[in-house]
């Protein structure tokens, strides 16, 4: 599958899903203490580096978006669905939320001062990975902290049901946290923390957080 081909499915399905899918996600994060923790860890990294803008790149319906700006971050949100964006615009006004590929983002180099890609790398296809990480080391600043969640496991699967029981065509893909760690320092970022938590979905939740070399 080339790249017009998997960002056309995810683009398409992700339209179709995506008031059922804030649904789902509306009050997440009041039930996930060890994710918000995540969050406040990052939010203290951006500060620490000096604070700044902070992407969240594939950011849905904007619920991360916003959590981070209450954690005092100066973050904005990307999401390649346009369906995605106006929901996200609509249930929280007064932030920046605007349509981009992660393969091709819409920012300057160096613009970020931090980026989060919380579960939206699971329907990038793994030769396409790379690219992605150099678009996210070409808009950070050196030295700015990256943080990436995604599912543990091997192998993809296609998913065809989406949230609220309505088509979707996406391949999700499993990797394990040792090969995205080392597409990361390949790609020109520094490792520095990961770990995986239990998840109720079946497959458990890595979390890597890195830093864009100088």
């Amino acid at each position: 599958m080339n790249t017009e081909d998997w960002l056309a499915d995810t683009r398409a399905s992700y339209d179709a899903v995506a008031e059922s899918y804030a649904d789902l996600v509306r009050g997440f994060l009041d039930e996930a203490p060890y994710v918000r923790a995540v969050f406040a860890l990052f939010a203290d990294l951006v500060r620490a580096s000096g604070g700044g803008p902070v992407a969240d790149v594939g950011c849905g319906p904007g619920h991360v978006t916003a959590h981070l700006r209450q954690r005092g971050v100066e973050a904005f949100g990307v999401d390649l669905s346009a369906g995605m964006i106006e929901v996200a615009r609509r249930d929280h006004p007064g932030i920046r939320f605007e349509v981009g590929s992660m393969t091709d983002l819409p920012l300057t180099d160096a613009s970020v001062a931090g980026l989060v890609a919380w579960y939206s790398l699971i329907h990038v296809p793994d030769g396409e990975v790379g690219e992605v990480f150099t678009q996210f080391r070409r808009v950070l600043r050196p030295g700015g902290p990256l943080l990436l969640g995604f599912h543990v496991g091997d192998g993809s699967r296609l998913k065809t049901q989406g949230y609220g029981g309505r088509p979707m065509k996406v391949h999700v893909h499993r990797r394990r946290p040792a090969q995205v760690a080392t597409w990361l320092e390949d790609s020109g970022f520094t490792v520095e923390a990961q770990m995986t938590l239990s998840s109720e979905e079946g497959s458990p939740a890595g979390i890597l957080f890195a830093r864009r070399r100088p």
